[in-house]
């Protein structure tokens, strides 16, 4: 088995780096490297590997297997070279804002209810989360103004490695029992969890969460959120589909929801007066 130096766990913001092919195994599709170090995060616990380069191959996946991050490729690299590694920047950067966010909403909604998050993805338009409890869009306002609050302190993200004797008396977040080397990533005033993901480093970077639905789902609830830039293209997009509501009505943006509802009355005014002309005849 192939060790490889984890870069991205030294320096979370690492968007190039140099390393040594070490392995280069051909697939049924392209081809999986291994690299005496790198900066890309593989697939896991919920949340998509990163993409870039690697020289002038394109890396689509990144997956840990039995120990060893293979790198997918489009081309075959030469064993022994040095090649350089390019992270698409912009993808990994929303991940971290996107994980961020699920877990300040996570653990705020389990300090204050005792839910468990029971479920997680990470979709490329919105992140969903399963909680074990109920919850309604009044606390869902309220657990939404409150992570971004926090957000809003730019509070700095905590990640460290207690041992065990110091795990044994840590209350935090997991979805099992963990003893020897676990990573912990705290987020002051609303979540401490074991994790390996990519993060951001003070909470400001976050941005902004938007929670946009809740739904029943088994025995709990189904939610759906959007963390960071997703929240301003959601918001532009939003916006853009009510201005254009509010030309074809001629009402004011603010006032689109009235003028819905008077052409509302009035198509039932319209229909009743068809209806009676069709008895009439």
């Amino acid at each position: 088995m192939t060790e490889t130096r984890r870069l991205y766990y030294e320096d979370v913001y690492k968007k190039e780096f140099t390393a040594t092919v070490v392995e280069c195994r051909e697939q049924k599709k392209g081809y999986a490297i291994i690299l005496d170090e790198s900066a890309f995060y593989p697939e896991g616990g919920g949340q998509p590997s990163d993409v870039g380069t690697l020289g002038d191959a394109k890396v689509t996946e990144v997956h840990e297997k039995d120990g060893e991050l293979l790198h997918y490729t489009d081309k075959a690299l030469e064993v022994g070279a040095k090649v350089e590694g390019k992270i698409d920047w912009v993808h990994r950067f929303d991940l971290m804002q996107q994980h961020s966010g699920e877990h300040m909403v996570s653990g705020i909604i389990h300090e204050k209810y005792g839910y468990d998050n029971v479920g997680f993805h990470m979709g490329s338009d919105v992140i969903t989360i399963d909680f074990s409890g109920m919850l309604d869009e009044a606390q869902m306002a309220e657990i939404e103004a409150k992570a971004n609050q926090i957000i809003w302190e730019n509070q700095e993200v905590e990640i460290f490695y207690p041992s065990e004797e110091e795990l044994k008396e840590l209350e935090y977040r997991s979805k099992k029992e963990l003893s020897g080397w676990v990573r912990i990533v705290r987020f002051p005033g609303a979540d401490t969890c074991a994790c390996c993901g990519t993060h951001v480093t003070r909470t400001g970077e976050i941005g902004m969460v938007k929670l946009l639905s809740v739904v029943k789902f088994r025995e709990g609830v189904r939610m759906e959120m959007i963390s960071g830039r997703r929240v301003l293209d959601y918001l532009n997009m939003v916006n853009e589909q009510n201005r254009q509501i509010s030309v074809k009505l001629s009402a004011k943006m603010d006032k689109t929801a009235q003028a819905v509802e008077r052409l509302q009355e009035e198509n039932f005014r319209l229909k009743g007066q068809v209806g009676q002309l069709v008895d009439d005849m």
